[in-house]
C-alpha cells in the first residue's frame, strides 16, 4: 500500500511540477509575445483603455492617439503615408503592423519596464498613458527619398555606417494607416480587404520584407569583398578578357552588360571589372572562389541572420549545394540570391565604416509619460566582415566607379561619392530589377544610401542602374553634403 501511494504522490508531484512551468511560462517568459500577437482580441481591446504614446520622427510627432466620444476613447491618428511602411497600423479590427506591433507593450503602456507607472496609475485610478516612441528617421531625408522615388515602385534606405541608425526608410507604393485606425468595422475592413488583395502588395515594407530581390551587379561588392579577405587575389588579379562565357557544365553562355569585353585587352583586372560592373570576370571569379567562401562572407555581412530593428526584417539568402554554373550566376547577383535593400545597405555600410557592421536601428529612445527616459539607442557591433584594408580597397574602386565606371549618374560636384550600380535580370521578358548602393563622402563616410526600383523603373528591359536608381540616391545624398 505504502508503494502505491508513494507511486500516486510521485506523479502528482510531477503534475504539479509541471502545471507549475507552463504557468510560469505563460505568465513570465512569453507575457510579452502572448500580448503582442495579433490574435488576442482581448489584450487589443485593453489597449483602448489607455492613451497610447505617440511616435515622433525629428521631435515631431506623426503617429498621436486622439480622444472621441465612443467606446474605444482614443482614435489612432496618422500625420504622413510617407511613414507608414515603418510606423504601420494599429487596429482594434484589424490587428498591427510596423512599430505599432514591435513595440507595442511600451507604446500601450503595458511593459515591465513602466511599473512603477502602473502602480501609480493603479493607486490613482487612472489608466497608465504609454511611452512615446522616438524614431532614428530623418524629416528631411525622408522626405528627399520619399520625392526622388516618386511614382516607381521600390525601396530607399539610408543609415548612418558609424552608429547604424536608419536616416530614412521609404517603400512604394504604400497605403494610409488612418483607413485602418478607425472604429467603424465595416469601412475599416474594406480598407484592409483592399489593400491585402492589390497585386502591388502596399502593406509590406519592400525595404526589409516581402519575397526580396535579386540584387545584380551590386552583390560584386560581396564578391570582392571575399576574394580579397581570402589572401587570394589583389585588385590587380587577372582574367582572361572574353565577350562571351560557357557556364561550366552547360552549353549556356554569358555576356557582360555591354555584350563585349570588359574594355580593351587579353586581360581584365579586378579593380577594372568592378570599376566597370562587367558579369564575366565575376562569374569566373565566383567559379574559383567557391560557393562556401562566398556564402561565408555574405553570412558575415548579415545574410541569413533573423534580425530586428526592431521591426522584423525577411534575412537575405545565398543559395546552397549549387552546380559550378549557378555559383558562376550568384558571381554577378543572379540565380537564386536574394537580399533585401536593407541588406544591400548593411554590406555598404560595412565598407563605408572601415570593415566593422553596426547593427541597423530604427529607435533612438523611449520615454515614458514622466518624462523618463526607458530605453536610449547605444550603438552595437553586428559583426566585423573584413579588414580596414579591404575596406578601403573596395571603397576606392567604388569611387572611380562613380567618377568614371558604371555609376556615374551618382556623381556630386567637389565630393567624392562612392557607389555601385546592379541591373539584375528577373526572367527572359522580364523588366529589370535596378539598383545603387553608396556613400559619401568616400572619405569620412555620414550616409549610406541604397535604391532598389522594380519593374524597370516602368521602362522593362530597357533600364539601368545608373541610369535610374543612382539619380534617386544622388538627390538623398545631396541633402547630406548641402547643410
Amino acid at each position: 500500500m505504502n508503494r502505491q501511494v508513494r507511486r500516486v504522490g510521485l506523479a502528482l508531484t510531477v503534475m504539479f511540477i509541471a502545471l507549475f512551468a507552463i504557468a510560469s511560462s505563460i505568465q513570465v517568459v512569453r507575457t510579452q509575445s502572448l500580448y503582442q500577437d495579433a490574435r488576442n482580441v482581448r489584450a487589443a481591446y485593453e489597449t483602448y483603455k489607455t492613451q497610447r504614446g505617440s511616435i515622433l520622427v525629428g521631435q515631431e510627432e506623426v503617429v498621436v492617439s486622439g480622444a472621441v466620444n465612443d467606446q474605444y476613447r482614443f482614435l489612432r491618428e496618422y500625420d504622413s503615408v510617407l511613414y507608414s511602411p515603418v510606423v504601420g497600423f494599429f487596429s482594434v479590427f484589424t490587428g498591427s503592423a510596423g512599430i505599432e506591433r514591435s513595440m507595442n507593450s511600451l507604446l500601450a503602456g503595458q511593459s515591465s519596464a513602466q511599473f512603477f507607472e502602473q502602480i501609480n496609475a493603479l493607486l490613482d485610478g487612472n489608466p497608465v498613458t504609454g511611452a512615446a516612441v522616438e524614431l532614428s528617421l530623418d524629416p528631411e531625408l525622408q522626405r528627399a527619398a520619399w520625392d526622388a522615388l516618386g511614382n516607381r515602385k521600390g525601396a530607399v534606405v539610408a543609415l548612418e555606417p558609424a552608429t547604424g541608425r536608419i536616416l530614412a526608410m521609404v517603400s512604394k507604393p504604400t497605403f494610409d494607416a488612418n483607413l485602418l485606425s478607425g472604429h467603424e468595422y465595416e469601412p475599416v475592413n474594406a480598407a484592409y480587404r483592399a489593400y491585402l488583395e492589390d497585386e502591388d502588395q502596399p502593406l509590406i515594407n519592400r525595404a526589409i520584407a516581402g519575397d526580396l530581390y535579386h540584387p545584380g551587379s551590386v552583390f560584386k561588392l560581396v564578391v570582392a569583398a571575399a576574394a580579397l579577405e581570402s589572401g587570394r587575389y589583389s585588385t590587380t588579379t587577372t582574367f582572361e578578357n572574353l565577350a562571351d562565357y560557357r557556364l561550366p557544365g552547360t552549353t549556356t553562355t554569358i555576356q557582360n552588360s555591354s555584350g563585349k569585353t570588359c574594355g580593351e585587352g587579353t586581360l581584365v583586372t579586378l579593380e577594372q571589372a568592378l570599376i566597370r560592373s562587367c558579369n564575366i570576370p565575376f562569374a569566373m571569379l565566383a567559379v574559383d572562389l567557391g560557393q562556401d567562401r562566398i556564402r561565408a562572407q555574405a553570412e558575415l555581412m548579415g545574410f541569413s541572420d533573423d534580425l530586428a530593428i526592431p521591426l522584423s526584417v525577411t534575412p537575405s539568402t545565398y543559395p546552397q549545394e549549387m552546380e559550378l554554373s549557378q555559383v558562376a550566376l550568384t558571381g554577378f547577383g543572379q540565380f537564386d540570391v536574394r537580399v533585401s535593400p536593407l541588406q544591400m545597405a548593411m554590406v555598404t555600410a560595412a565598407i563605408a565604416n572601415q570593415g566593422v557592421l553596426m547593427k541597423p536601428q530604427l529607435v533612438d529612445q523611449v520615454v515614458a509619460s514622466n518624462l523618463n527616459v526607458l530605453s536610449q539607442l547605444s550603438p552595437q557591433v553586428l559583426s566585423s566582415p573584413m579588414s580596414r584594408e579591404t575596406a578601403a580597397l573596395i571603397t576606392r574602386m567604388m569611387v572611380d566607379s562613380v567618377e568614371f565606371g558604371a555609376a556615374t549618374n551618382a556623381g556630386i560636384s567637389q565630393v567624392a561619392v562612392a557607389g555601385k550600380t546592379g541591373t539584375a535580370q528577373n526572367g527572359v521578358e522580364d523588366p529589370y530589377t535596378l539598383w545603387f548602393t553608396g556613400f559619401v563622402p568616400a572619405e569620412s563616410p555620414e550616409i549610406v544610401v541604397t535604391v532598389v526600383v522594380e519593374d524597370g523603373g516602368g521602362i522593362g528591359q530597357n533600364g539601368t542602374g545608373n541610369q535610374i536608381a543612382a539619380p534617386i540616391a544622388k538627390a538623398v545624398m545631396r541633402v547630406v553634403m548641402d547643410r
